[in-house]
């Protein structure tokens, strides 16, 4: 009779074919316009920060969706995260085109001018990052958009006493395989390891 032994059944991998397992993944709300200045939101989860000199995040957005045409021609996007708050806002951006609607009036979300780009801020979500496009990359299902950050707005509401982002506050929340789930602990500080 063939003994196993359970550690090992335990700790025991399934080979799967590739796909996106990274989880999890960062919930935004991106906002671009069109030639006339008309504002547009894409909800994106495929999104990273990619270089901190000069700080440059990294968005992912499938070629026929209608953001990534408006975010080619003009060269810049505004990343704008948003609070468990407007999940509602936040899912309805992500499901309907905006090529047709305009996506500020449905969801009754509020337009902020951006200090150096054209396209507004979101006022609702706490955090937004100003970004001029250095580079797209043709991937396959996306193209990705290396985007430079050149200016940040943060809510004084959800800054701690030291002026430091408190995440409780800003109530980010992520996307993990088709779920969106919020975040609601510190449960440890980088480095911590070594001490």
């Amino acid at each position: 009779m063939l003994r196993i032994n359970t550690t090992e059944v335990k700790f025991m991998k399934i080979l799967k074919s590739p796909w996106t397992a990274l989880y999890p993944c960062p919930v935004v709300l991106v906002t671009c316009t069109d030639s006339k200045g008309t504002a547009n939101i894409i909800t994106l989860a495929w999104n990273g920060i990619v270089c901190s000199e000069p700080p440059t995040i990294a968005i992912g957005i499938r070629p026929h969706r209608y953001s990534c045409g408006l975010i080619e021609d003009s060269g810049e996007f505004v990343v704008n995260i948003p609070s468990t708050k407007i999940l509602r806002e936040t899912d309805y951006c992500g499901v309907f085109s905006g090529e047709n609607i305009d996506k500020f009036s449905e969801t009754k979300l509020t337009s902020e001018p951006s200090k150096y780009v054209k396209p507004p801020l979101i006022k609702e979500c706490p955090v937004n990052m100003e970004c001029i496009t250095k580079s797209k990359i043709p991937l396959g299902s996306h193209h990705l958009f290396l985007g430079e950050i050149v200016q940040v707005h943060v809510d004084k509401a959800i800054l701690d006493d030291k002026g430091v982002i408190d995440f409780t506050k800003a109530s980010p929340f992520v996307y993990n395989q088709g779920e969106y789930w919020s975040l609601n602990k510190k449960i440890g500080l980088h480095g911590f390891s070594t001490k």
